[in-house]
């Protein structure tokens, strides 16, 4: 891989994702940069796919956008024909083909697939060459070495997503101080077996204290 193509999509964003015991946490900061220029301080890198399953964007917003809608329409599909949500691990996969079947102009993005079905949660993440990895927790972009210190230091195995969401927003928080290209708040989802839930910034203030 090049190195602008590694630049791209490390530069201007920190997403973490965390598989819980009973649920799965999307955590991302809202900061769109351009080299050192802020194009926009309050972009969604946090993309419901249906009411069981989300992403994250780092990368190439465009592309993650062209991405979900895909996504989006296959999961429709899905649950209309079969009468039932698109499995996580097939979602993961459409994701890893589309990004194979691109790679001779490969979409800029690094994305992170998390959800809530049948089987449970899981969470994946899958790169620009279509490499799928299943994760117990995984943060992407420019500020993840930040993320990644507080990631290993707190996690712990069969935590619940509300221990899960304060490690996410500390994570993101960490990167967000450290890092240039992170910044301008927090968005952080939660996907259970209620479904997909995006946190008021109330209950993101209630969190951090």
């Amino acid at each position: 891989m090049s190195n602008n193509i590694k630049e791209k999509i490390l530069h201007g964003t920190t997403t973490v994702g965390i598989k819980a015991k009973d649920g799965v946490v999307l955590c991302a900061d809202m900061r769109a940069s351009a080299g050192y220029f802020i194009a926009n301080n309050n972009t969604m890198k946090i993309q419901k796919i249906d009411d069981h399953a989300a992403m994250t964007i780092a990368g190439g917003v465009a592309d993650a956008q062209n991405i979900t809608d895909i996504l989006r329409y296959h999961a429709g599909i899905y649950k209309v024909t079969k009468d039932e949500p698109i499995p996580i691990k097939s979602l993961t996969r459409l994701t890893s083909l589309i990004f194979h079947q691109n790679r001779g102009y490969p979409f800029i993005a690094d994305i992170l697939v998390g959800g809530y079905d049948k089987n449970g949660p899981s969470l994946y993440n899958i790169d620009m060459f279509g490499s799928a990895e299943e994760k117990t927790y995984v943060t992407t972009g420019s500020g993840s070495p930040v993320a990644y210190g507080i990631l290993e230091n707190e996690y712990v195995n069969s935590m619940n997503v509300e221990d899960a969401k304060k490690i996410a927003l500390r994570a993101v928080q960490a990167a967000i101080t450290r890092n240039i290209g992170t910044g301008d708040g927090i968005n952080i989802s939660i996907i259970n077996s209620d479904g997909y839930k995006l946190l008021t910034n109330e209950q993101k203030k209630s969190t951090l204290l």
